[in-house]
């Protein structure tokens, strides 16, 4: 299964290594389960790190062996569906996860 992750749930996974996004890697390879992310994704997550690294000192090196898990798939920015929400910043993400994923 395909599993599209977004920059919140890799944050919380850099952020906890008890919660359930963490458990998500954790997990992945047993449970037959490909992690996805896109360039956007990983943007958000480095933009925001600095952030999180005030709070969990370690965050940026967990950052640097999650992301060695993740297959980074390209963004996608039109799909051939209808799309009924407006332009924002979430847009590619759920394109993306709709072109590459089975789950978001």
């Amino acid at each position: 299964m395909r599993l599209f992750l977004d920059s919140s749930v890799l944050l919380a996974a850099c952020g906890s290594a008890k919660g359930a996004s963490r458990l998500l890697f954790d997990t992945a390879s047993a449970s037959g389960w490909s992690l996805l992310a896109t360039p956007y994704v990983a943007d958000e997550v480095l933009a925001n790190i600095v952030k999180l690294t005030q709070l969990t000192a370690d965050a940026g090196e967990v950052w640097d062996v999650l992301r060695r898990q993740l297959i980074i798939v390209p963004d996608v920015v039109t799909v051939d569906r209808p799309v009924v929400f407006s332009a924002s910043k979430d847009r590619p993400i759920l394109q993306s996860a709709l072109a590459w994923a089975d789950v978001l």
